[in-house]
């Protein structure tokens, strides 16, 4: 599984990991092991939010015995992001996801509470052990030089945010600006949660002719497409333990410079929106 340093932690991070954004509406059984067979193809980046319904239970599960492999990471709703909040939320996640620490703990997009006070509760985790590092999502350019005003440099380990082949708008400025101060840049929902091209339009075809020269799955030329910058990772999906393997197998596919410019071609990132999108 091909890694590469996470923002400002300076550690190796599998650039495909797993997401669980309604992981608990697949069958629980399967959701375990799709998790678990992920991480044991390498894809040890497990991503899971306070607002995920069951998920920390089920990543819980999956990693129970397995923590020590695991890079873990959990989100703080901005509701609940006031120093005091953020460390309540967190204690909470931690109870769920029976575990002492978590490698990363992020905001989950802006919120009504000064983003002093998530820094300082943020900060607070960090020297407790109770996190190992702290990111935001959802953050566009404006957000992310507040908080880098506020923390300094060297502290947002990463910024979480969509990115899929018809939704390239980071691309723009957002991951230029994590680029430049060495912050991981974490692409959410990669498949584009019911959006991925057609296998009948056009764009589908260029992604199957490509999948079917590697000898992989349009899905899989998708995540690498996505993972083909530095300083980028992404966190699919999935409750089915045989998609999860297809997926942990894109961290190996190296796409050449036409065929990037063949998927650039039919998927335009188009001009910037004066709103970062989100879900």
């Amino acid at each position: 599984m091909y890694a590469r340093s996470f923002g400002a932690m300076r550690v190796s991070v599998p650039v495909i990991g797993q997401g669980t954004w309604h992981i608990d509406s697949s069958d629980r059984t399967d959701a375990i092991r799709a998790l678990r067979d992920g991480i044991d193809a390498g894809m040890t980046h497990i991503d899971t939010a306070e607002m995920y319904g069951d998920a920390e239970a089920i990543v819980a599960a999956a990693i129970v015995d397995c923590r020590e492999e695991v890079f873990l990471v959990s989100k703080v709703v901005p509701g609940n992001a006031t120093r005091r909040g953020v460390a309540r939320a967190c204690e909470a996640s931690l109870r769920r996801l029976r575990t002492d620490r978590l490698d990363s703990y992020l905001l989950h997009w802006p919120g009504q509470h000064p983003l002093e006070e998530t820094i300082a509760g943020f900060e607070d985790l960090r020297r407790a052990g109770k996190i190992l590092s702290w990111g935001v999502s959802n953050f566009d350019v404006e957000d992310l030089d507040r908080a880098l005003a506020i923390a300094g440099p060297d502290r947002i380990a990463c910024n979480q945010v969509l990115y899929h082949l018809n939704e390239r708008a980071i691309e723009h400025a957002v991951l230029p600006w994590c680029e430049k101060h060495g912050v991981a840049m974490v692409g959410y929902s990669p498949f584009g949660s019911g959006d991925f091209p057609d296998p009948d339009s056009a764009g589908g075809r260029v992604l199957a002719g490509i999948a079917r020269s590697h000898g992989t799955t349009p899905y899989a030329v998708a995540l690498a497409f996505l993972t083909r910058l530095p300083g980028t990772f992404t966190i699919p999906k999935t409750g089915r333990p045989d998609r999860a393997i297809e997926n942990a197998g894109a961290a190996d596919l190296h796409l050449g410079a036409a065929e990037i410019a063949l998927i650039d071609a039919h998927f335009p990132r188009g001009p910037r929106p004066r709103i970062l999108p989100m879900l």
